[in-house]
This record gives structure tokens, sequence and C-alpha cells, in this order.
């Protein structure tokens, strides 16, 4: 029975284990990525800077997600180190994600505006675009320990209830 036991708290452990790579996948992903929130109006913005280098980053990568989404209300635009205005989208839906090419390194900027005289909940973000390959490895290698460490122990659910079965 003490043997069972170990080896449940071994898979328990794994699934854990699995959690932490998980973690460390997200914070690899988002690392370097700025985020801002507000409330934007015909007269308020929300603005989200970044540094970024182009030796390092050729390509960045911004996101606004709108939670009082209103068609043709709300907009954005990704000024350059110059302030010169490289993107310029009127946002469709109530999520716009978006690549842009880093020609010079320095402050970036990812503006939100409305034309709405109601204030209009929103979120952005910007920074460089995601490694694909640390982030498919750390995911991939995160779903492995989660899925042996669930199978490990519904194994072990099921030959704990034949067992009882067994013994009645």
């Amino acid at each position: 029975m003490q043997k069972i036991g170990l080896i449940t708290v071994i898979f328990g452990l794994l699934i854990v284990a699995g959690l932490a790579v998980s973690v460390v996948e997200n914070q690899t992903t988002l690392g370097g990525i700025s985020q801002g929130n507000g409330k934007v109006n015909s007269k308020e913005t929300v603005t989200v800077s970044v540094d970024l280098d182009k030796e390092n980053t050729p390509v960045g990568i911004f996101a606004v997600q709108i939670m009082e989404f209103r068609e043709d209300t709300i907009s954005a635009k990704i000024l350059d180190p110059s302030n010169i205005e490289i993107i310029s989208h009127i946002i469709n839906d109530e999520t716009h994600e978006e690549e842009f090419d880093v020609f010079e390194s320095g402050t970036y900027q990812l503006i939100i505006e409305s034309s709405d005289d109601d204030e209009i909940y929103v979120a952005g973000a910007i920074g460089p675009l995601p490694d694909a390959v640390k982030k498919s490895i750390l995911s991939t290698i995160s779903l492995a320990i989660l899925v042996i460490g669930m199978a490990g122990l519904a194994v072990i659910g099921i030959s704990g209830i034949k067992n009882k079965r067994k013994s009645v």
C-alpha cells in the first residue's frame, strides 16, 4: 500500500512540474511585451510603449482587445522611435493582433484612440515577436509531462478500483 502512495505522489509531482513548465513557457513567450489598459473616448487615449532593438527583434507585434466592442469607433496606430506613424488601423473586431517590422532601435508606441464620446475599456500590448521554436519546445515538454502525470494517476485509480472489487 505504501508503494501505491509513493507512486501517486510521484505522478502528482509530475503534474505540478508540467504546470511549472507551462508558467515558464508563458513568461518566455510574454518576455519583453509591454501591456496597458484603460478607458478611451474622443478625448482620452491609451498608450503603451516598448523599447525594441532592431538587431535582436526584426519583427514586433501588437494586440488590441476591446471590452465593449462597437464597430468603427476604436483605432490603433504604431509610432516608431522618430514618432512616425508606421501602422494605423480602425479595429473592427473585439481582438486584433498584427506584426510590424522594426527598422530602427528605440521606443515604439501603441496608441489606442476612440472617435466615440462614451468611454470604452481597452487593453493593448506591444513587444517583440515571441520565438516560435522556444514556445513550441516548452509547450510540448509541458504537455508531455502533464499527460504522463495524469495518465499515471488514472492508471493508479483504475487499478485501485479493480483491487477493491477483487478483495470484496
